[in-house]
């Protein structure tokens, strides 16, 4: 049987991601999974970010889906909004560049150019 102060220890715990998701110095990660995105394999791109955001101990990295990105051609989408930063569209996502992006950019600040939409739009028209 879970004693009352068991409880509230529980309840702090809890109380306390609530307050890590809200706070404005997470870094968030946003994985289209629309129809298009999951056909393209959003799904296992947005696990391999959960399973490298824990293995790493990172508690400030929220993982969140969205809807419709509007660019199907691209999918699987995923954009990263770290504090003060502008947000930064990752395009042609998979699990195999998840830590690439994990490492470089949410953990050191470096985002992996090649793998995002401006740059993947510029080789496009060359």
């Amino acid at each position: 049987m879970i004693t009352l102060e068991e409880l509230n220890k529980i309840r702090e715990k809890a109380q306390e991601k609530m307050n890590l998701r809200q706070s404005q110095n997470a870094t968030r990660v946003v994985v289209g999974m629309a129809t298009c995105g999951i056909a393209a394999g959003a799904r296992p791109v947005m696990l391999k970010f959960m399973e490298e955001i824990q293995k790493r101990g990172l508690t400030d990295v929220i993982v969140s889906q969205t809807g419709c990105v509007g660019v199907c051609r691209l999918e699987p989408i995923v954009d990263i909004y770290r504090p003060n930063e502008d947000k930064v569209t990752y395009v042609k996502m998979t699990p195999e560049k998840v830590s690439r992006v994990v490492a470089e950019h949410i953990v050191n600040g470096h985002p992996v150019t090649e793998y995002t939409i401006g740059y993947v739009e510029g080789q496009s028209q060359n």
